[in-house]
């Protein structure tokens, strides 16, 4: 009897002891916890906010908020649409850019170009006219895009000089086609949704002031009339190499702007 109750008395004892040894073990993980600034998921969001508000002061202080661009380029074209135009340059172009942040901008604009059509023959879409003569044509096309300056931060002093930027555009292509050597005939219109995609460098005049900026881009474009098969010869001509079975093609601009940038 007297066995049993020493060994329930012990086990009472060691069931205390490891109750203190255990509390004493979770008041030690609080101390630390809280000398340790609490919830690390709290001190995880501070930190992200901190970062963020350090980066914004550092944006309103050197950074650009908005520009104005103006300047002139070429307009060309490519396959059957490029083998029938000349291309009246110079290309006129005015936008505004928004800046984000350092990196990022959304930019509105227009750009407007001439070019000339010259067919010299009877085509399907003119019959009873030997010689359709030049056609004159003008483009205006109103854009929205959004531009994205590469960090060059660990790059050469030339390329972050340059500023270089990736650019894509969302457009629509309003045409005006005019028989400037029939002047019966009905001059045509129409528009199209296009896009564009490039790639541009900024040289700096004065910074957060002004800037040369250099743009090309390649754009595909849904022209009302590029399939049309009016232009195609209606009699071979031997004497003329006029006529085109249709106007399919894409456009290569370059632009050159000099920005006011504030």
């Amino acid at each position: 009897m007297l066995t049993r109750l020493t060994l329930l008395l012990a086990l009472l004892f060691s069931f205390k002891g490891f109750a203190q040894s255990n509390d004493q073990v979770m008041q030690e993980l609080e101390d630390d916890s809280s000398m340790q600034g609490g919830d690390i998921f709290s001190d995880f969001n501070e930190d992200i906010e901190s970062t963020q508000v350090l980066e914004d002061e550092r944006f309103y202080r050197y950074g650009r908020f908005f520009s104005v661009n103006l300047g002139g380029g070429i307009t060309t074209f490519t396959g059957n649409r490029g083998q029938a135009y000349d291309d009246n340059h110079p290309t006129f172009h005015l936008s505004v850019n928004y800046f984000l942040d350092f990196q990022k901008a959304i930019l509105l604009g227009v750009e407007y170009s001439k070019h000339t059509m010259v067919l010299d023959t009877e085509t399907h879409g003119y019959t009873g006219k030997n010689n359709v003569g030049a056609v004159l044509t003008d483009m205006t096309r109103l854009f929205v895009g959004y531009k994205y300056y590469v960090d060059t931060t660990d790059l050469g002093t030339a390329i972050t000089y340059s500023n270089p930027y990736l650019v894509g555009r969302v457009e629509y292509w309003y045409q005006t086609n005019k028989f400037i050597d029939q002047p019966t005939f009905e001059t045509l219109k129409g528009g199209g949704i296009g896009s564009g995609v490039g790639f541009g460098f900024e040289f700096p005049v004065e910074l957060k002031a002004s800037y040369v900026d250099v743009e090309f881009l390649y754009h595909v474009v849904n022209f009302f009339d590029k399939y049309t098969q009016d232009y195609a010869q209606e009699r071979k001509n031997p004497k003329s190499t006029y006529g085109y079975n249709d106007l399919s093609g894409n456009v290569i601009t370059v632009i050159v702007t000099y920005n006011f940038t504030w």
